[in-house]
C-alpha cells in the first residue's frame, strides 16, 4: 500500500508537469510572419513539353508503313522555366527538371517570398518546352497584398495556364 506521502509527492509531480504543458501549448505565442508583411507562394507541378522534330521524307520512306509517323517524339519530357518579376524587377528563376528515369515526370517547384503588404506590379512567365524561345504562358497584374495575406502563383491549363489567387486560410 502507497504512502499518503508517496501519493501526495506524485500529485504535486502531475501537476506540474501538466501545468508545465499547459503553459506551452498557448505561450509564447507563435507567428509565422510579422504583422506587416504579407506572402507570395509559388506552388507548382507541371509536365514539360515534349521536344519533337519533323521527320524528312527521306527518313518516312526508310520506316515500315505501319511506323510512318509525321513527328518523332521521344519519351523524355522538357525542362520548364519559369521567371517571377515584383514591379518590373526580377525576383526569381528556376528551371524545373522532369523527375522519372526516363525524364518524362512533373518537374515540381515550392518557394514562398515574404513581401511587406502593398501595391505591386506582379508578373509571371513559363516556357514548358525550351526548344522554343520565349514564354508560351504570362501572366501579369496589379495586386495589392494584405497583412497575413497569402497570394499563390499556380498553373492549370483549364484556367488558362498562370494564375494568381489568394489561398484560404
Amino acid at each position: 500500500m502507497a504512502k499518503p506521502a508517496a501519493i501526495i509527492g506524485q500529485i504535486v509531480l502531475y501537476g506540474a508537469f501538466a501545468a508545465f504543458i499547459g503553459y506551452f501549448s498557448t505561450n509564447p505565442i507563435y507567428k509565422q510572419i510579422p504583422d506587416d508583411v504579407a506572402l507570395v507562394k509559388l506552388s507548382m507541378s507541371h509536365l514539360g513539353g515534349r521536344e519533337c522534330r519533323k521527320r524528312t521524307a527521306e527518313e518516312l520512306a526508310k520506316l515500315p508503313p505501319n511506323m510512318r509517323a509525321p513527328l518523332d517524339c521521344p519519351r523524355g519530357r522538357s525542362d520548364t522555366k519559369i521567371v517571377l518579376e515584383l514591379d518590373d524587377k526580377p525576383l526569381y528563376e528556376v528551371i524545373m527538371h522532369p523527375t522519372g528515369l526516363s525524364r518524362d515526370g512533373v518537374g515540381t517547384v515550392f518557394k514562398r517570398f515574404e513581401l511587406k503588404a502593398g501595391t505591386y506590379k506582379l508578373a509571371a512567365r513559363m516556357n514548358d518546352n525550351l526548344v522554343n524561345p520565349g514564354y508560351n504562358f504570362v501572366k501579369e497584374e496589379q495586386i495589392t497584398l494584405k497583412p497575413a495575406q497569402v497570394l499563390v502563383i499556380d498553373f492549370n491549363p483549364d484556367q488558362g495556364g498562370l494564375f494568381f489567387r489568394q489561398a484560404k486560410n
